[in-house]
């Protein structure tokens, strides 16, 4: 979600109720909050319903902004938070890490495509505990700052760096197990 020069002015006229104002704030922050919704739900009508529900809190709660410049770290924060609520409500928490009884064939991970990669990597995250999973894509994937991260999760640096160290850890051995099985090794 990347802040624009006109944005301060944008919140400024939509927390004064200029409803064209908010709507184009939608418009500039519509395609992050689908995609950080995506990869944390890993379902694109989950991920709709969540981004939805957090541009409905941005209505109720603009006239708390006030003077607020930017709502980038408060939206991270809600959509976060409205993603693992939905999962508590549809029962899409984490899965048990895969198990698979498939002989294994050194290096035929690295041989699949950049695109089956993606398909992989977002299915590895529906595998992840929720704390991880925010994490990892915060931090990771949408390339925000460990400290931001931390403010977004309201937990310490400290914390966050666990959370990616282990997530990775278990990235890799979820993905490695999905790309064995999907590719028959």
């Amino acid at each position: 979600m990347t802040i624009s020069a006109r944005e301060p002015d944008i919140l400024a006229r939509a927390t004064l109720g200029d409803q064209s104002a908010f709507e184009e704030l939608m418009r500039m922050h519509e395609r992050q909050v689908l995609l950080t919704s995506l990869r944390l739900l890993g379902r694109l009508e989950d991920a709709q319903d969540a981004a939805q529900e957090t541009f409905l809190k941005l209505y109720r709660n603009l006239r708390v902004f006030g003077s607020i410049t930017e709502i980038r770290p408060w939206l991270y924060r809600v959509t976060v938070n409205v993603c693992r609520d939905l999962a508590k409500k549809r029962g899409l928490l984490a899965h048990e890490t895969p198990e698979f009884d498939i002989a294994v064939e050194d290096g035929r991970v690295e041989q699949i495509g950049l695109e089956q990669q993606r398909v992989l990597l977002a299915e590895a995250l529906r595998y992840l505990p929720d704390k991880e999973r925010a994490a990892i894509v915060l931090r990771e994937i949408e390339g925000l700052d460990t400290n931001e991260v931390a403010v977004i999760l309201g937990s310490s640096a400290a914390t966050v760096r666990t959370q990616v160290s282990t997530g990775r850890a278990r990235l890799r051995g979820i993905l490695t197990r999905l790309a064995r099985r999907k590719h028959g090794v």
